[in-house]
């Protein structure tokens, strides 16, 4: 289910990623920062009393200035604003109002979402006389909190909440299905696709509008198993993408990767592999979704030489999520599309798998016996026991007698080691190390 979103925004310099920060940061779970589309966008997940959603911490926005990255960073901003369903406005409480508050001030008024004024830098409970210019700028009463100390974000936070809109969506939502997003660049042709797969077998269950006014749900049945495919519809309408167009498909593939259990990355065969498609791949390989990479328009690729090219060129370009499956396919004539079920039936499997204890111990008494470790002066890594921790995607624990030792290249090495030994194509796995007790 998608998430309710809450846009932070305000001028430079007001304290948006400390206090981003000092919401999710005492929450566990949240351990992917997914980058936007541009430097200084951050989505975190963060939870409340029960309730979860999603924030945007957005660019400083300054109404005049001659730096050419304001222009495109104050639209970006203002474009989040639209897509929020809550807006919490941030004012810096040691100095007074300035016309870029004022400016922000009028623009939230006409955007019609709710909106939290709150003041930062109140960092001296006593000192909450300071708030009280901030009434001029006509958004209600302003919260004074301090994002560094703590104070006065509980109180705001209780508020937030009661804003929020309700995501239930009612009985369907309940029905046991495996979602399926359906993501890509631009005129990939996922539309297409999903229209494919959802009419090809004839067996739709229902069309279920989603939590944003763009994704579409459809309930697809197919050799007894249902699938909730997510079409991030709307990414594909503009021919040529601007800077607001192409931010407001990345935030409807993020919110279909937040709902989503396998990612099908839809790459244009006609124009190989883009930066963009590079991109979309990295967001869902940070949510820890499953993957499968489909090579869509395969039939309008006529030269062997060029398929090659275009697949070695995957290969090397998306090292980064190897254990992909990749699918040459068709969506427009259907060809090979039926090869798509099979994989996410797969992928899906080894996503949710449960490995024996056993069998993880006899794996690790392999690792030890081939030798290969790390060590630092007379300290040498030996680890003694193992243990699947998690599922969706798979979470593997290794008890160690120096788990600092542990570096990025003896983890990719071990993941490899571990993928060779047991059938984990298609889903990320993590592997955590922890002190031997």
């Amino acid at each position: 289910m998608a998430l309710p979103i809450v846009a932070v925004v305000g001028r430079p310099n007001v304290g948006k990623s400390t206090f981003v920060n000092r919401i999710v940061g005492g929450q566990e779970a949240i351990v992917h920062a997914q980058r936007g589309v541009t430097r200084d966008r951050s989505y975190h997940q963060a939870s409340w009393n029960g309730r979860d959603f999603t924030l945007i911490d957005t660019g400083g926005i300054e109404m005049e200035s001659t730096d050419s990255f304001i222009a495109p960073i104050r639209a970006q901003a203002q474009m989040a604003m639209e897509e929020a369903d809550v807006v919490v406005f941030l004012v810096d409480g040691k100095v007074e109002s300035t016309a870029d508050d004022v400016a922000v001030a009028r623009l939230l008024k006409k955007s019609e979402r709710p909106v939290l004024l709150a003041v930062n830098k109140m960092d001296n409970p006593g000192r909450e006389e300071a708030i009280w210019e901030y009434y001029s700028l006509g958004l209600g009463t302003p919260w004074p909190v301090s994002s560094v100390h703590g104070h006065g974000t509980g109180d705001l936070l209780d508020e937030l909440v009661t804003l929020l809109p309700d995501t239930t969506d009612g009985e369907d939502e309940a029905i046991d299905a495996i979602r399926v997003a359906v993501i890509g660049r631009p005129n990939a042709g996922k539309s297409t696709l999903t229209n494919r797969l959802a009419g090809f077998e004839r067996s739709i269950v229902s069309d279920v509008a989603g939590t944003t006014r763009d994704a579409v749900d459809t309930l697809v049945e197919h050799d007894g198993t249902t699938y909730r495919l997510v079409d991030t519809a709307g990414m594909r309408r503009s021919a040529k993408i601007d800077e607001s167009v192409e931010y407001y498909g990345f935030v409807r593939t993020l919110r279909a990767i937040d709902r989503a259990d396998v990612a099908l990355i839809l790459v244009d065969a006609t124009l190989g592999l883009t930066d963009q498609d590079q991109r979309v791949a990295g967001f869902a390989a940070e949510r820890g979704c499953a993957l499968i990479i489909l090579l869509n328009k395969w039939d309008a690729v006529d030269d062997p030489d060029e398929r090659d090219l275009i697949r070695e060129r995957v290969a090397s370009r998306l090292v980064f999520v190897d254990y992909a499956p990749v699918i040459a396919v068709s969506a427009l004539t259907g060809r090979s599309v039926y090869r798509i079920w099979t994989a996410i039936d797969k992928v899906y499997a080894n996503y949710t798998r449960q490995l024996p204890t056993p069998k993880l111990n006899a794996f690790l008494a392999q690792i030890r016996d081939f030798g290969h470790t790390v060590s630092k002066g007379k300290m040498q890594l030996r680890s003694n026991y193992v243990t699947q921790t998690g599922t969706a995607p798979p979470h593997f624990t290794f008890f160690a007698n120096h788990p600092q030792l542990v570096d990025d290249n003896y983890l990719r090495y071990l993941e490899n080691r571990m993928r060779l030994s047991f059938d984990l194509e298609g889903t990320p796995i993590f592997l955590h190390f922890k002190k031997k007790d």
